[in-house]
């Protein structure tokens, strides 16, 4: 039997299958923007070509379907989502358009305003009140939600969301008004604020709620149409979705909360990155996932990413926990231009999938980062991603001629400066989420994957003083494989704002039993794909006079110890201490929200098979490449090199999916499952750390062309 893992980018449609001995196929089929699921039943036909088979013979032999998608980024991003209305306390009608009173650029007055998922015209204030203690200030006025509901129906409102004053500590009201919209609007999706996200802060709750109510009807309308044609195509089992926090759910409960989506794709990728740190025992990582779109960063510390419950997408606040990644608009398919004075720009602008880049055939007429790249001869024409893709290294070249004309350089100039241009955004991207995680990059091993990065790693890792780079077998897939490596999650959260030692320890074991026994019955559903259930404490905590809360893991701590309390003040100020270098124990600590997780652990996949012992490999042939002058460099085929091969480079490692350029004094050692360890060189006479990667330097390389 099989588990396929399948992960739908801005660009290209990734799927990987395992088999119950570890064996990894792949496949790769172009993204149809207009409906992914149809480009992914194409990829399940690739797919079951590799192994032999027809499509229904592989989803006949199928047992698990797992799927990250972009529908719920690209309904934020495009503003294509539903027709949202809003229910929302009297006074309380413009938390989402104030947000906390500051703008991401607080000094520039002439910044516009982030978009509004819901124009006020349709956030209609109810008669009610719940104060923080959960008590009735003000009772419901059950007349003011019908008439607010008769204004959004004769709005042609799709789904509405419901937004209480202080639901968290007491959803009677918010219950109610779900009730009531249910019944009068039974074809609208009702989103409450009390379900999406029962905590403390109104705008980070009335904000996530609406983004939920905005993204869950399209989310609902791609998976029934994703489960109709893969019943149609003869799958039978379940399908999982891949969600924000890095674990899976069913697709009911991803349409019931469409926001934990927003990262579904590339959490798969820290999902496989944080499986190659157990295979590899290289627990220090920053992830960078370059496709066509995109890149997407990470870091991952002792063999676990990071979180965050604060994010903004397309400006608008997703408080959902979700792990800490960070996207920059440079992949493959970057388009690159000539601003005014001569200075190149590559990104953030991506020619996608359709038409893609000029080399992909299909009609497009932008130079991109991968038209450079064939330039600058990397690429083999004869087997462009597996010969699944026509080649055009004409259209290619006369798209980088365009952008050469523009700035009075050479092709093979303008070319190069593409790719340097692109290479510094990347490094510096990188730079900054190591900086603001207290990291140093240099301590940390690259970990490479994604369709576009091979061409780019070592050159980015010598920017960045980075020594060591990783490349998975799969990397190309590596989202979708990583996918197969995750556990069912749900994620609770309940406000319990106070003293810590005014807490009664009863209170703290009764709301942590609570969220674990509903997280119990759904991780229930799935049956016998879960092998055990793990559950992860926290809380968030603070000193009395801080405006912002720390998480506190409970790991260490039994939930029934007698001095339970004293454990987790100890608890806090080791945290505090560990993060900020300093505690103060004699101050007030506070606490806000208590966090649980309840982890389905699911069968793991068995570790990819090893790849025989070969010493000494010839190169499959030579390619002509630019490295500041034309030279020959050997070609190595990846699927089929031995474990203990070492290859220096200049040299080309290709499969039938990525590209790896290894450049002078590179050295790269093929590993027992067939991955390349890459010991990267160093520019002699500089020191990449103090390089200054800024955005002058980036004027500087465009302008350079070359």
């Amino acid at each position: 039997m099989y588990r396929i893992g399948i992960d739908i980018g801005g660009t290209f449609t990734d799927l990987a299958a395992v088999d119950e001995s570890g064996a990894v196929s792949i496949a790769k089929y172009p993204t149809t923007q207009a409906d992914q699921s149809l480009g992914l039943l194409e990829g399940l036909s690739l797919l079951a070509a590799e192994l032999d088979l027809s499509r229904s013979e592989l989803l006949a032999q199928t047992a698990l379907v797992i799927h990250g998608t972009t529908i719920a980024t690209n309904a934020l991003l495009e503003s294509k989502g539903a027709r949202v209305g809003m229910l929302v306390t009297d006074g309380f009608r413009d938390v989402i358009e104030q947000r906390e009173g500051l703008k991401p650029d607080r000094y520039n007055v002439r910044l516009p305003p982030a978009p509004v998922l819901v124009p006020r015209s349709l956030r209609i204030p109810v008669e009610e009140r719940i104060r923080f203690d959960g008590s009735e200030e003000i009772p419901l006025n059950e007349q003011s939600v019908l008439d607010g509901i008769d204004k959004l129906k004769r709005a042609g409102v799709q789904a509405v969301a419901v937004c209480c004053a202080h639901s968290y500590a007491n959803p009677a009201n918010e219950r109610r008004i779900g009730e009531l919209v249910a019944g009068e609007m039974p074809g609208a999706h009702v989103s409450l604020s009390c379900v999406v996200l029962p905590q403390i802060k109104e705008f980070e709750r009335f904000s996530t709620t609406v983004v939920n109510a905005f993204i869950a009807p399209v989310l609902s309308n791609y998976m029934k149409r994703l489960q109709s044609r893969l019943a149609q195509a003869g799958y039978r089992g379940e399908v999982l979705i891949m969600q924000s926090h890095g674990g899976l759910a069913t697709i009911e409960d991803s349409v019931r909360l469409g926001a934990g989506c927003i990262l579904s794709g590339p959490a798969g990728g820290i999902a496989g990155a944080c499986y190659a740190a157990d295979i590899t025992a290289v627990r220090d990582l920053i992830t960078f996932d370059m496709g066509g779109t995109s890149s997407d960063i990470a870091l991952i510390r002792e063999g676990e990413p990071g979180y965050t419950g604060d994010r903004t997408v397309a400006g608008t606040r997703v408080a959902l926990p979700s792990i800490d990644i960070h996207s920059i608009g440079a992949g493959g398919g970057s388009v690159a231009g000539v601003e005014i004075g001569g200075m190149l720009r590559v990104g953030p602008e991506s020619a996608g999938s359709a038409p893609g880049p000029a080399c992909y055939a299909r009609g497009g007429e932008q130079a991109t980062t991968t038209d450079a790249n064939v330039v600058l001869g990397y690429y083999d024409a004869a087997n462009f991603l597996d010969g699944k893709i026509s080649f055009d290294g004409a259209g290619a070249r006369r798209v980088i001629e365009g952008i050469a004309d523009e700035m009075d350089v050479e092709v093979i100039d303008a070319a190069g400066g593409i790719i340097r241009v692109i290479n510094t955004q990347m490094a510096e991207g990188i730079r900054l989420v190591a900086v603001r995680a207290g990291a140093d990059p240099r301590d940390y091993t690259l970990l490479s994957f994604g369709g576009a990065a091979g061409l780019h790693v070592t050159a980015i890792a010598r920017l960045l003083g980075i020594n060591r780079v990783i490349i998975p077998r799969p990397a190309s897939v590596l989202s979708a494989w990583g996918m197969l490596a995750t556990d069912l999650r749900y994620d609770y959260v309940r406000t319990a704002v106070n003293d810590v030692r005014s807490v009664e320890p009863d209170l703290l074991r009764t709301l942590f039993l609570e969220m674990e026994q509903d997280g119990r019955r759904h991780i229930a559903g799935a049956g016998d794909l879960v092998e055990r259930v793990d559950i992860v404490r926290s809380l968030d905590m603070r000193y009395g006079e801080q405006i912002f809360e720390i998480s506190v893991p409970l790991k260490d701590i039994h939930i029934e110890a007698e001095d339970l309390i004293e454990q987790v003040i100890a608890a806090f100020h080791a945290r505090h201490k560990e993060l900020y270098s300093y505690s103060i124990p004699e101050q007030e600590v506070v606490l806000v929200n208590l966090r649980l997780s309840v982890v389905g652990v699911m069968k793991a996949i068995p570790a990819e098979l090893p790849v025989a012992a070969v010493y000494e490999l010839q190169p499959k042939a030579q390619r002509r490449i630019y490295l500041d002058e034309w030279i020959d460099v050997p070609v190595y085929n990846m699927d089929v090199l031995g474990a203990g091969v070492r290859i220096s480079g200049p040299a080309i490692v290709e499969s039938r999916t990525t590209t790896i350029l290894l450049l002078d004094d590179d050295h790269a050692t093929v590993t027992a499952a067939g991955w390349l360890d890459i010991e990267v060189g160093r520019v002699a006479g500089t020191d990449a750390w103090d390089s200054n990667l800024n955005s002058a330097q980036l004027k500087v390389v465009g302008t350079a062309g070359g």
